[in-house]
């Protein structure tokens, strides 16, 4: 699944495995998530991907969520 993520002072297309995980991949629209942004290149769906949507844990048989902040912040914020 591509998103377009808005990043504050650019747009990003991000690729993202979350379509066979998720009833509805749609209903994370407008919901601000982490990412991470500098990790190894792997490839998604054919296509070279050095990004990654932070979620909670598929892998441990749980249904998935996003990693999302506590209250809004502005779109870019990065955390440390």
């Amino acid at each position: 699944m591509k998103l377009i993520v808005d990043f504050g002072d650019h747009f990003r297309s991000i690729l993202v495995g979350m379509k066979q995980e998720r009833d509805n991949p749609n209903e994370i629209e407008g919901m601000q998530a982490l990412f991470v942004l500098n990790p190894p290149e792997k490839s998604v769906a054919g296509q070279r991907s050095r990004e990654m949507l932070s979620d909670i844990s598929y892998s441990d048989g749980i249904n998935p969520c996003l990693v999302i902040p506590e209250r809004p912040v502005p779109n870019g914020t990065r955390a440390v």
